[in-house]
C-alpha cells in the first residue's frame, strides 16, 4: 500500500428517475378507483359486484404498482470515487463506474424534461453502449459535477508519467534543445 493516508469514499448524490414518471399512474389509480368505487355494489348479482372489486384490483396492480416498484427500483448513486447503478426489483442489476477510468458525459432533453431541468445523461466509455442515467433532476449539475469529481480523480500513476515525460532533460520535443 502506499503511504499516503486515502481519503475513505464519500457518497455525493443519491438520485432516481424525475418523480414526474409516477404523474400518469397516480392518475390511473385515481380513475380506476373513482369508477370502481361508483360501479362497485351497483349490481343486482353479487358476483357481478366482485368482478368490478377484482378488474379494480388487477388495474391497480397493472397500472399504478408494477410503475411504481419499477421506478423505486431504479438507483443511481455518484460517489467520489465511482458511479453506482442499481435497477431491478426482482432481478437486481448493479452496474459500476469508476471516474478515474475517464469518460464522456453528455446531457439529452426533450421538451418536457427542458421544462422540469430533468434530462437522460449519458456516459459514454468508450464501449459499444453507453450508459443512461434517465430523466435524472438537475441533468447539467449532474453532468459538471461528474466532470468536475473525474477531473480530480484522475490516475495518479497517469499524472506521474505525465510529469515525468514534459520534464525529461528540459528538451523540447520539436528541437531536441531548449
Amino acid at each position: 500500500m502506499s503511504t499516503e493516508a486515502r481519503v475513505p469514499e464519500a457518497v455525493i448524490a443519491r438520485l432516481r428517475p424525475h418523480g414526474r414518471a409516477l404523474f400518469w399512474p397516480n392518475l390511473a389509480l385515481i380513475a380506476i378507483l373513482g369508477v370502481g368505487g361508483y360501479f362497485f355494489g351497483t349490481f343486482a348479482e353479487p358476483w357481478q359486484n366482485y368482478a368490478v372489486l377484482g378488474a379494480v384490483v388487477v388495474l391497480v396492480l397493472l397500472l399504478w404498482l408494477l410503475p411504481v416498484l419499477a421506478w423505486l427500483g431504479r438507483h443511481y448513486t455518484i460517489t467520489t470515487r465511482r458511479i453506482v447503478l442499481r435497477s431491478g426489483f426482482f432481478v437486481r442489476v448493479r452496474q459500476e463506474l469508476l471516474h478515474s477510468r475517464g469518460y464522456d458525459v453528455t446531457v439529452r432533453k426533450n421538451a418536457v424534461q427542458s421544462l422540469f431541468r430533468s434530462g437522460d445523461v449519458f456516459i459514454n466509455t468508450g464501449l459499444d453502449h453507453p450508459i443512461v442515467l434517465r430523466d435524472v433532476p438537475t441533468a447539467d449539475l449532474v453532468q459538471a459535477a461528474l466532470h468536475d469529481l473525474m477531473e480530480l480523480s484522475q490516475n495518479p500513476v497517469a499524472a506521474r508519467r505525465q510529469q515525468e515525460q514534459s520534464a525529461t532533460d528540459g528538451e523540447s520535443s520539436a528541437w531536441g534543445m531548449r
